[in-house]
């Protein structure tokens, strides 16, 4: 199990930290000053012109829902479902949401904190004896934050022969921290900034060992079922995805072939969804209906993030599992994006909770991922911008 962590982390490092100068290009989330009484009409209009500049790109298909303050859906897609063929992408369709789970991690987390079960200042060894180095000196805000120093050193594939060599790999989610034991951390906790699966791993684990139930088990009872999230849903070691669904492709590094990579062993259990049921999540947790305000407080109060992914999200910083942005037209944005194996979600919800947004595109474009990145970022602005 836990295969997928590994691909991802490995997919989202190329993604996103090979494409500094993509700071060049991004500022920040674009949008275009305009009125917040926009017609739904005027907003699919706008919703599917940014859609279809991310397709421009060379993307197979992708698909997007925007919802306003009174609750109407704008729905686009673009592209095609399978490539060869012109079925189009479903409006409705699953896809894996990869990193976007990591505010529903965080999300049970605060609501274990808001309920006397544990606290963010709980070291991990109160928790998770013996697991980690240095875990006397770790907490879970540290964790949640990014914060713990903790390095991934997660296999991954590169090519296609390794996607095929090593797509249904299975590793435990012991064998995973294992392996970040054994890299040296960036420096104390606390004491920097760094993306790393590996604190999310561990909060699962906390999740688990506080409650006595898996945290997937958590996560359905506390949010998917509170919220009537029906299409959410747990790959249960299935290799491919819930119908409908467009496939999804990567296209490698100095290649032009789109590799068809649909199936992969999702060993961790992250999140299978629709842009529906992610934008029904983000509403309800900015809007608070998920957390007390102690612990949505809590959850926004935010760190500067590395120098590095600060060039590429201009003016972001980490929240616990949640990552805020500005938008040109004022205010700023919440939301947590993701990558893996040629899925790609993109997302943003207003600090009210009153706008919000998801892409999924089902192309990762290796070379054109910067372009991607912005396209993306430029859909975001608009549609949370009203523009």
């Amino acid at each position: 199990m836990f295969a997928y962590m590994a691909r991802r982390h490995a997919t989202v490092r190329r993604y996103r930290m090979a494409g500094v100068a993509v700071a060049l290009m991004l500022g920040v989330a674009a949008c275009e000053q305009g009125s917040d009484e926009s017609a739904p009409g005027d907003s699919t209009a706008v919703l599917q012109r940014d859609l279809d500049a991310i397709t421009a790109l060379g993307v197979s298909g992708a698909q997007a829902r925007a919802v306003d303050e009174a609750g109407r859906s704008s729905v686009a897609v673009s592209g095609v479902a399978q490539v060869g063929t012109e079925t189009p992408v479903p409006d409705d369709g699953y896809f894996r949401i990869a990193s976007a789970t990591k505010p529903i991690v965080a999300t049970v987390v605060l609501q274990l904190v808001g309920e006397g079960k544990l606290s963010l200042e709980d070291s991990v060894d109160k928790h998770l004896p013996a697991v980690v180095t240095g875990g006397d000196k770790i907490t879970v805000r540290h964790l949640l934050q990014n914060t713990s120093g903790l390095l991934d050193d997660y296999p991954g594939f590169d090519s296609e022969q390794q996607y095929l060599e090593h797509r249904f790999d299975a590793y435990s989610r012991e064998e995973l921290i294992e392996r970040t034991m054994a890299v040296a951390p960036a420096f104390a906790p606390g004491e920097g900034w760094a993306y790393s699966n590996t604190n999310f791993l561990l909060a699962e684990s906390i999740i688990e060992k506080v409650t006595g139930n898996s945290w997937q088990a958590e996560a359905d009872r506390r949010i998917f079922q509170a919220l009537d999230m029906r299409n959410s849903v747990w790959p249960k070691g299935k290799t491919t995805l819930p119908e409908p669904h467009a496939r999804a492709y990567s296209v490698f590094a100095g290649t032009t072939t789109f590799v068809d990579t649909t199936e992969i062993l999702d060993g961790t259990e992250n999140l299978i969804s629709t842009t529906a049921d992610m934008n029904t999540f983000y509403r309800a947790l900015l809007g608070g209906t998920l957390l007390r305000p102690a612990e949505l407080d809590e959850m926004k109060k935010t760190v500067k993030v590395s120098e590095e992914i600060e060039m590429l999200w201009p003016g972001g910083q980490y929240g616990l599992g949640l990552v805020k942005r500005p938008l040109a037209c004022g205010g700023e944005y919440w939301g947590h994006g993701g990558g893996d194996a040629g899925f790609i979600t993109s997302d943003g919800v207003t600090a009210d909770g009153k706008r919000s947004v998801v892409v999924s595109q089902t192309s990762a474009l290796q070379e054109k991922m910067l372009d991607q990145e912005v396209r993306a970022s430029e859909l975001v602005g608009h549609a949370l911008c009203g523009a």
